[in-house]
């Protein structure tokens, strides 16, 4: 090992990548506020069992754990941060009615979600708490699609899903049986799924509606034939009229939406509708969402609860990077230099900044080139009695 190297699946933000990440960073963190969105800030570790709540094994397996030596109890770096703001919203806001919440941030992944992914995505999301109703869930999925184009990611696809037909399939089940069933769908499965399946006691329209699962991906059509092919009960239903409004309310922003009732993507504490945004030209979905009504009783305040997280720099690779501007070098002026032209620079060089331009002091024993080689495209020069911003000579 090399003291440059990084581990496996991490990796340092150079220019002007390190640049884009955080001015997309600040443009929508002010967007979020502009909706009432509130920005919170949770610690980097946390002990585990808060970090880890309702999440199963799919997002403990992920997580960086340790002793705190202050304590000796287990903490860990957290992999997601939709706990944390729901234990502040439950515990520390305590607040009785709607509270609209952002962040932004690394999270850290003991393993890679993919052979390509990064383990320490840049988490930003918002979280809607309080609001019961489809309303919030169309909120936040309108408000995630807009950031996503104002980034300038086009064609951006929304999937949509919804937990509560997984868990009216399969209640009653043990846990090791549904789990099992729970990949098995994600992966899409369907010999190894047909298989389980045959090892199991089911009522017919049960059996009949899990084999379907994997199917039932496209357009609204597919809402359409699942109220045909699933069991006509109640929280079935429900889960198929909330769908069919989050689709229209995107519709009508001219939204892509499609459905994929077997998608369970995301972590196991999701309990409605959930959503994935993806892009041409990633794989991977590049932001995920829904809601996890509840999470907050660990906490001692169960709320409804609904958002989604964006992965900053999955969103990064797929814009196109423009070169930094260029600065502009103020020289470096001797001892000598009349004071009226060192006030002058002053005043001009703290015009520049204040219209938004780059200036670097020159500082003195440096060759001219490694000024050019730090970005500077521009010089300020003194002319005709005031200084002036020419093309830098290299």
């Amino acid at each position: 090992m090399t003291l440059w190297t990084v581990p496996d699946h991490f990796r340092d933000e150079l220019p002007p990548a390190a640049e884009r990440l955080e001015t997309l960073r600040r443009q929508w963190l002010d967007r979020l506020r502009g909706h009432g969105y509130q920005l919170v800030a949770p610690p980097l570790i946390e002990y585990l069992d808060a970090l880890t709540v309702g999440s199963g094994r799919d997002l403990a397996e992920r997580t960086f754990q340790v002793v705190d030596p202050l304590t000796g109890k287990p903490v860990a770096v957290r992999p997601d941060m939709t706990p944390q703001i729901a234990r502040i919203d439950a515990h520390l806001l305590n607040r009785s009615g709607v509270t609209r919440l952002c962040y932004a941030g690394p999270v850290a992944h003991a393993r890679p979600a993919n052979l390509l992914a990064v383990r320490e995505p840049w988490q930003l999301g918002a979280e809607l708490y309080g609001h019961a109703g489809v309303e919030a869930d169309c909120e936040v999925a309108r408000l995630l699609l807009r950031l996503l184009a104002e980034a300038g990611l086009r064609h951006v696809r929304l999937e949509c899903a919804h937990m509560a037909i997984f868990r009216a399939l399969t209640r009653g089940w043990c846990e090791a049986d549904a789990e099992t069933l729970f990949t098995l769908l994600r992966a899409k499965d369907r010999a190894d799924l047909q298989r389980f399946l045959a090892g199991q006691e089911l009522p017919t329209e049960v059996r009949a509606a899990l084999l379907w699962l994997p199917h039932a991906y496209g357009g609204e059509e597919v809402l359409a034939e699942a109220r045909r092919r699933l069991p006509d009960w109640p929280e079935i239903a429900a889960a198929l009229t909330q769908l069919t409004a989050l689709a229209k309310a995107l519709a009508a922003e001219g939204a892509a939406v499609g459905f994929d009732l077997a998608d369970l993507r995301g972590y196991y504490y999701h309990t409605g509708v959930m959503f994935a945004a993806f892009a041409p030209g990633s794989a991977a979905a590049v932001a995920l969402g829904g809601r996890y009504d509840g999470m907050g009783a660990a906490f001692g305040r169960a709320r409804p609860a609904t958002g989604f997280s964006i992965d900053l720099r999955a969103v990064v690779t797929l814009l196109p990077l423009s070169p930094l501007p260029g600065a502009i070098l103020a020289p470096a002026l001797g001892a000598d230099a009349p004071a009226k032209q060192r006030t002058a620079l002053v005043e001009r060089v703290a015009a520049l900044r204040a219209a938004g331009e780059v200036v670097v002091d020159e500082l003195p024993g440096h060759p001219r080139e490694s000024w050019f080689e730090a970005g500077c495209t521009r010089q300020l020069v003194w002319e005709r009695g005031a200084w002036h911003v020419v093309p830098f000579a290299e």
